[in-house]
C-alpha cells in the first residue's frame, strides 16, 4: 500500500490540515481509508472501525474535503 500511495501521488493531492496541532500526512491516509471504507460498505459513520481514527474527525475531514472539492 505504501508503494501505491507514493505512485499515485494521492498524498500530495490532499490538503494539509490546519490548526495549532497539525496532523501528519499519515493521518490523511488513515482518514481517507476510513472514508473509503464507509463509502464502500455503506455503513453509518458511527459504525466505522476504530482503526481509521475517531469517526467524528474522519467525518469532519470528509465534509471539509467535499466543500473544498478535493473528493
Amino acid at each position: 500500500m505504501d508503494r501505491e500511495w507514493a505512485i499515485m501521488i494521492i498524498g500530495s493531492l490532499l490538503p494539509p490540515e490546519r490548526g495549532c496541532l497539525v496532523r501528519l500526512d499519515g493521518d490523511n491516509r488513515r482518514f481517507l481509508n476510513g472514508m473509503l471504507y464507509v463509502l464502500h460498505t455503506g455503513c453509518p459513520w458511527r459504525d466505522m472501525q476504530e482503526r481509521y481514527g475517531k469517526r467524528n474527525s474522519v467525518y469532519v475531514r470528509f465534509r471539509r474535503w467535499i466543500c473544498m472539492r478535493r473528493l
